[in-house]
């Protein structure tokens, strides 16, 4: 008979109620593909939404979920090298959340979507990494092209991608200025490496307050998790020729385009770029995959990246991990352990 394993599986969406822990035969590797023994699970805001029914990938029922999972590769299939087997890695987010899954014992993915991360890093840490972080270098770096001495804003800026942000503006040299609702949270973001946190409940003018840090030039990228009609506000203070970058809804309203802003206003206007941004156009693009793969492998073994984790779970407590991603008051990565 054959191995059961444990897989988290969804049969309808809803809440974190509709996760199951269901025990299903050891499933094989078909061409292209290997089995993770899994050893530890990142979460993302994605994977509720797509629990939800509220993401732009529809589940197929009995649904599988996640992105992030690092262990042990323990079997191959068709035209993947026998030689990975054994070999400790972790997944990227690059295949789509309908199809395969990684909440579980073990996970079966592309070989394409595992990569190697540094020898000194925790299953937790290896877990916990390239979704933020390929997710920041699309934005920052690939497209945003900051340099030494560029503002940028952060909002939402306690979210593991904030966090992960954070760290990549540093990294190159620029200047943080992070935004975020409660005076609770302002510590630890100066903590972790931002240079001005501007509290939302406090402070209602925030265009005001970007372009007093700034002196009035504004940031050259804006990278939003928020939308909504706040992006008004962010746009009056995004420098000239500076990019607004959209990879999160998390407001109740639909997202205005700030076209007065945009024009500029005469000779002394700030027209600037805006753009919706997803961590797929890098995922998507081998290239572009494996500059970014580098790039976060590189910073992490110096040490300029260091993924933080808020919160462990156990694996059979998957479903009160997620209640707690709802509430939205992690500072870092949660992680399943198992």
């Amino acid at each position: 008979m054959s191995e059961l394993v444990k897989i988290v599986r969804f049969h309808e969406t809803g809440s974190a109620d509709v996760l199951r822990i269901d025990k299903v035969p050891l499933p094989e590797p078909g061409p292209g593909e290997v089995r993770l023994r899994v050893k530890a699970i990142g979460l993302n805001r994605a994977e509720m939404m797509f629990r939800e029914g509220q993401y732009f990938l529809q589940p197929n029922f009995p649904s599988k979920l996640g992105y992030e999972a690092s262990g042990i590769v323990e079997a191959v299939g068709q035209g993947v090298d026998a030689n990975l087997v054994g070999k400790v890695r972790s997944t990227v987010p690059a295949f789509p959340l309908n199809q395969y899954g990684v909440y579980g014992e073990v996970a079966i993915v592309p070989a394409g979507a595992l990569a190697a991360y540094p020898e000194h890093l925790s299953f937790e840490q290896g877990t916990s990494i390239w979704m933020q972080y390929i997710t920041t270098y699309g934005a920052i770096v690939h497209n945003g092209h900051v340099a030494k001495g560029d503002y940028v804003v952060l909002t939402a800026a306690t979210s593991s991608i904030g966090i992960a942000a954070t760290q990549i503006v540093k990294a190159e040299g620029g200047i943080v200025i992070a935004t975020t609702r409660g005076a609770d949270k302002r510590d630890e973001l100066l903590a972790g490496g931002a240079d001005h946190v501007i509290v939302t409940d406090e402070e209602k003018d925030i265009a005001v307050r970007i372009l007093e840090i700034t002196k009035g030039v504004g940031a050259k990228i804006v990278f939003d998790a928020v939308a909504g009609s706040g992006i008004l506000e962010l746009a009056k203070a995004t420098a000239r020729d500076g990019l607004i970058m959209i990879y999160g809804n998390l407001a109740p309203e639909p997202t205005p385009f700030p076209i007065y802003e945009a024009w500029g206003q005469g000779a002394q206007g700030k027209p600037f770029k805006m753009m919706g941004y997803t961590m797929f156009s890098i995922t998507g693009d081998p290239k572009a995959l494996k500059s970014a793969e580098r790039y976060v492998y590189e910073k992490l073994d110096s040490g300029q990246l260091k993924p933080r984790i808020d919160r462990t779970f156990p694996f059979a407590e998957i479903a009160d991990a997620h209640r707690y991603m709802e509430k939205g008051q992690q500072v870092g990565k949660i992680v399943i352990t198992l």
